[in-house]
C-alpha cells in the first residue's frame, strides 16, 4: 500500500474533504510504464480546476500533475530508463496524479532529472516547460534561432509559464519578448526572467504596446484572453500568431480575418491523452531541458517551497494558485525524502 492525497467531490478548496489523505494500492507498470518514487511535487492551475469542477468516480482521485523522482521499476517494453534513475515529468491527465508515494508514467514523456536541481526543485519545471515549448516551437512553428526583428507578447509573464516561456524565447530564439505584469514584484520578477520590456496587463494593452512602439508578431495569451482579446487583435502584426491556454467563454475569431491572424490553443496533455505518434518529443524536450538547467542557460522558475507533503500543505498551495497572486513555480517535497 501506499499514501497519496486526492479528492472525494469536487468542489471550493474551503470543503473539508477539499483534500484528503488515504491509502491505496502500489500500481503495477504497464508495457511502457516507469514505476517512479515520488520526491517532489509542484501545484498548477490545473490542480485547481480539476479539483473544483471534475467529479472524482469510483474514490477520491489523485492530483498533481508535476514530479521528479526516482525509478523503482519498469515495464517489460521500456528501452530509455532504468531503476535508480533520476527523473522528471509532467504526467497524463487521465491517470492518477503525482500527489502519492509511487506513480506510473509512461516513460515517453518523461526526461532526465536535471543534475543541478534537488528533487522539489525539480518538480517545478515539466508542465510549464512543455507548455512553453510547445507554444514556441510547435503552435508558432518557430525554429531555434529564428525570430530576428520580430517580438513576442507574453500575457501573464509572472506565471509558471510565462516565467520559463520568455527564458526559452530569449536564450532559444532571436525574438523581442515583452512580458506583462502588473504590480511592482510581478514585474520584478519577469525582469530577472529576462523580458526586454514589461507592460501592465491592468491597462488597455493595445495602447500599452503602441506606447512602446512595438506590433508583436507571436502572442502568447497564458491568463484573462477573453478580458484581453478585443486589444490583442488590434495590437498583433498583420499575419502573426495568438496562442492560449485558458478557457475563455468564447472568442470572436472573425475579427481575425482583416489582418489574417492565426489563433491556436496548447494543451500539453494532448500527447498523452491521444498516444499521439510523435510523444516522445516530450522525452525529448525535457532531456534537453535538463541540460539547458545545468549548463546555466535556464534557471529555476520555483519562487515557493511549501514544505513536506501534506492536506495542510497542499492545501495551502492550492489556496495561493486560486488567489491569482503566485509567482513563478510552488513546489512540495514528496512523502518519501532524499536520501
Amino acid at each position: 500500500m501506499m499514501k497519496a492525497i486526492g479528492y472525494a467531490d469536487a468542489g471550493p478548496i474551503t470543503e473539508k474533504g477539499a483534500l484528503i489523505e488515504f491509502e491505496t494500492d502500489i500500481p503495477e507498470p504497464g508495457p511502457n510504464d516507469l514505476l517512479v518514487e515520488v520526491r517532489g511535487i509542484s501545484v498548477n492551475p490545473v490542480d485547481v480546476k480539476v479539483r473544483a469542477n471534475v467529479q472524482p468516480d469510483g474514490g477520491p482521485r489523485i492530483l498533481g500533475f508535476d514530479a521528479a523522482g526516482v525509478v523503482k521499476e519498469v515495464g517489460s517494453e521500456t528501452t530509455r530508463f532504468r531503476p535508480g534513475d533520476e527523473v522528471f515529468y509532467a504526467g497524463d491527465i487521465t491517470r492518477p496524479g503525482t500527489n502519492a508515494e509511487f506513480q506510473l508514467v509512461d516513460e515517453r514523456i518523461v526526461g532526465r532529472k536535471p543534475s543541478s536541481l534537488g528533487f522539489a526543485e525539480a518538480a517545478g519545471m515539466p508542465l510549464t516547460t512543455i507548455t512553453a515549448w510547445e507554444i514556441l516551437f510547435d503552435s508558432f512553428g518557430l525554429k531555434e534561432g529564428e525570430g530576428e526583428g520580430d517580438a513576442l507578447l507574453v500575457i501573464g509573464g509572472a506565471g509558471g509559464v510565462g516565467s520559463i516561456l520568455t527564458q526559452l524565447a530569449k536564450k532559444l530564439t532571436s525574438l523581442e519578448v515583452i512580458a506583462t505584469a502588473s504590480r511592482p514584484d510581478t514585474q520584478a520578477w519577469v525582469a530577472k526572467m529576462g523580458a526586454d520590456h514589461v507592460v501592465n496587463h491592468r491597462k488597455p494593452l493595445d495602447e500599452e504596446m503602441k506606447a512602446l512602439g512595438i506590433a508583436p508578431r507571436y502572442v502568447a495569451a497564458l491568463t484573462n484572453t477573453g478580458d484581453h482579446f478585443a486589444s490583442i487583435v488590434e495590437l498583433t502584426k498583420p499575419r502573426g500568431h495568438i496562442a492560449l491556454i485558458d478557457d475563455p467563454a468564447s472568442l470572436d475569431i472573425v475579427s481575425l480575418k482583416s489582418k489574417a491572424l492565426s489563433v491556436s490553443w496548447e494543451f500539453m496533455f494532448t500527447r498523452s491523452m491521444f498516444q499521439t505518434e510523435d510523444m516522445e518529443a516530450q522525452h525529448n524536450l525535457l532531456s534537453r531541458v535538463a541540460d539547458l538547467l545545468d549548463d546555466g542557460t535556464l534557471v529555476s522558475t520555483v519562487n515557493r517551497h511549501g514544505g513536506d507533503l501534506s492536506v495542510a500543505n497542499l492545501r495551502a498551495a492550492h489556496e495561493l494558485q486560486e488567489s491569482g497572486t503566485a509567482i513563478g513555480k510552488t513546489v512540495l517535497d514528496g512523502f518519501i525524502k532524499e536520501a
